[in-house]
């Protein structure tokens, strides 16, 4: 009998100290700072955003449905914590299509600070460029007694305060949005780390993309899209501009109606005077001072003008056949249907 308890004193003793060794082991790995963070990033990897939204801490209201792509934007439920950094922008960043490539994810550092907290360092790949990441997590209780839960101290999340110039849409990511404004910075709050690419397409309208990245939770991080002109928008103008100089110059007058060009005389004229295009002025487009709205601005070019003069003077009769210089200026704005409506515009 005394032989069977000693037997099963060990037994149990074997099992307690596999117990301690296995919650030793887990606390170390899974159930650390470390492999919480991981937990977050490798979350964001798989751009599961409600997993990444849970681990964080961070609560949206469900009727908005920020985890999916159908949803418009969410507003905190709560404004302490991260619901304090949710107030401070847009969420409609906060969607998996908007979400980035992280890969090898691996840790680069970690630290225990003096008030208890830690900070995890975490190498990665985010859109293909290495780059690094720090969270300070603290303990936050257990997990059935044994198993370490933790918090993040910083929220992550960073405010990208964007402005699209000349336009208010925008992609980020291939994902399509529009800015409350142009022309004036807009906040958006994004999960840390976040990269997205920024660009705009339309029928006459482009942008050079630019990357932003957020890698650093709590920072702000600025942005501009400059939206210009296309080459569409810019021969389809100079085509309509071209026709309009040329029905100008069917004109068998000095003075063209409603044309940027002409030649007083005083002298009086023979034979009918013919018109032609010399020069036709190359268009250049900038953003008008309305939104919508694209200026080209005053251009030098040039109509050649034929005709036969009598001298007031004398009666003598000579060929006025010369060049005649001007200037010609443009605004241009976006009408319905992809119309484009081009206005003359004429020294005050």
């Amino acid at each position: 009998m005394r032989r069977e308890l000693v037997t099963w004193s060990i037994v149990l003793g074997l099992i307690i100290a596999a117990f301690i060794t296995t919650v030793l082991i887990v606390n170390s790995t899974l159930f650390s700072a470390n492999g919480f963070v991981r937990s977050y990033l490798g979350a964001l990897a798989r751009h599961d955003m409600a997993s990444a939204l849970q681990i964080a801490d961070i609560h949206l209201a469900d009727d908005h449905a920020v985890a999916s792509d159908d949803g418009s934007g969410a507003t905190p439920i709560d404004t302490t914590g991260a619901g304090s950094m949710l107030l401070a922008g847009s969420h409609d960043l906060l969607r998996p299509s908007a979400l980035s490539t992280i890969e090898n994810i691996a840790l680069a550092d970690r630290k225990v600070n003096a008030n208890g907290t830690e900070t995890v360092t975490f190498v990665y790949d985010l859109d293909g460029n290495t780059t690094s990441s720090a969270f300070t997590v603290e303990r936050d209780g257990t997990r059935f007694g044994v198993f370490a839960d933790w918090k993040f101290v910083s929220t992550p999340l960073t405010i990208v305060r964007l402005t699209v110039a000349n336009a208010q849409s925008f992609t980020a990511n291939g994902a399509e949005f529009v800015a409350p404004a142009q022309d004036t910075p807009a906040p958006y709050v994004v999960l840390t780390p976040s990269s997205f690419e920024i660009s705009h397409t339309s029928t006459f309208l482009t942008a050079d993309p630019i990357r932003v990245s957020a890698v650093t939770p709590g920072d702000t991080v600025r942005a501009r899209l400059e939206v210009v002109a296309n080459d569409a928008m810019v021969a389809q103008v100079q085509r309509e501009v071209n026709d309009y100089l040329d029905e100008c110059a069917t004109q068998v007058v000095l003075l063209p109606t409603g044309c940027p060009f002409g030649q007083p005389m005083a002298n009086r004229i023979v034979t009918t005077p013919e018109w032609s295009m010399a020069t036709y002025p190359e268009v250049t487009l900038v953003p008008g001072a309305s939104a919508g709205s694209w200026l080209m601005p005053a251009t030098d070019a040039a109509a050649h003008l034929k005709v036969d003069v009598r001298s007031i003077f004398d009666g003598s009769v000579s060929t006025f056949d010369k060049d005649v210089d001007f200037t010609a200026s443009y605004l241009v704005t976006f009408m319905p249907e992809d119309e484009l409506l081009i206005t003359a515009q004429y020294p005050n």
